[in-house]
């Protein structure tokens, strides 16, 4: 199920969650997670929860932990980044301004009792350039693992402030947020405002973030340090393409000349050079020497 904001006007997009996260800047997806599937993904990290630390900063927080490499720590959380029920949204939202989509990292979160509110920000403040309104660099999934409500710290949401200035001053009680039942997701354009809660409760607040970015950019996560080939081998191909083992045309992101796919399986040590351009591009260098 899918809560849908209020005043939905139409948009370019046919996928309906990509609508919406064009129009509000954001959709929360219910119970689109087994609980099978749930325990197992929290079950498999939670000796990796009770190994970290809890953060040191004012932006990642006091009484926050947070780990990355999750697809290496816990085998289920694989279905995630290809969900699906999030996957066709994201890479209609992102495509059109990149050949391919990446992932930008996947964190898990545990926000702790006592925990006070994130300061408002937007994820994609992380490239210090000015972004187009409407063409968004990033698209964030946080994923429910335990029952997000306003009481432990679900996260706060800006609605359509992804079509406007920042304002780290922006006033409270003009967001929303995010409840949601574990198995759940919240999607959301890394341009719109947003924070995590206070958690005034007693107990944690577990959730996992997938976030997606455009193939030429700079990524959070180091994918290849994260995922190198001896744990990418064990990949899906797709997943193993989305976590940066292939090449963005033109000819970004290589290795030795080849797509970097081939360091998961035998390759040569000294290959040639091989062209991987947009067609467009390729039919411009053909038509350039025909004529030539």
């Amino acid at each position: 199920m899918i809560d849908r904001s209020p005043e939905t006007r139409e948009s370019g997009f046919e996928n309906p969650t990509a609508r919406l996260l064009a129009q509000e800047g954001y959709v929360v997806v219910r119970d689109i997670l087994s609980t099978r599937e749930v325990d197992r993904i929290a079950a498999e990290l939670e000796p990796h929860f009770a190994a970290t630390p809890r953060c040191v900063g004012d932006f990642h927080g006091w009484k926050t932990t947070r780990m990355g490499a999750v697809l290496a720590k816990s085998t289920t959380s694989r279905i995630l980044p290809l969900h699906d029920a999030i996957w066709p949204a994201v890479e209609e939202v992102l495509k059109p301004a990149c050949d391919c989509v990446q992932i930008n990292l996947v964190q898990a979160t545990r926000v702790h009792p006592g925990e006070r509110a994130q300061v408002p920000h937007r994820d994609d403040e992380m490239w210090p350039w000015p972004k187009q309104q409407g063409a968004p660099w990033m698209i964030n999934v946080m994923w429910a693992i335990d029952d997000f409500s306003e009481e432990n710290g679900a996260t706060r949401l800006w609605p359509r402030s992804h079509l406007q200035e920042l304002d780290r001053q922006v006033a409270p009680q003009g967001a929303i947020v995010a409840e949601m039942p574990r198995g759940s997701a919240c999607v959301f354009i890394g341009s719109l405002t947003h924070g995590a809660g206070a958690n005034t409760s007693v107990g944690d607040r577990t959730g996992i973030i997938v976030s997606y970015c455009l193939g030429w950019l700079k990524t959070y996560e180091n994918q290849y340090l994260t995922y190198p080939p001896a744990i990418a081998r064990d990949f899906d191909p797709e997943l193993q393409r989305l976590v940066g083992y292939q090449m963005h045309r033109p000819n970004l992101g290589s290795w030795n000349g080849q797509d970097p796919s081939v360091l998961l399986g035998e390759h040569d040590a000294h290959p040639a050079f091989k062209d991987a351009l947009p067609p467009a591009i390729a039919a411009e260098l053909r038509s350039y020497y025909a004529s030539a």
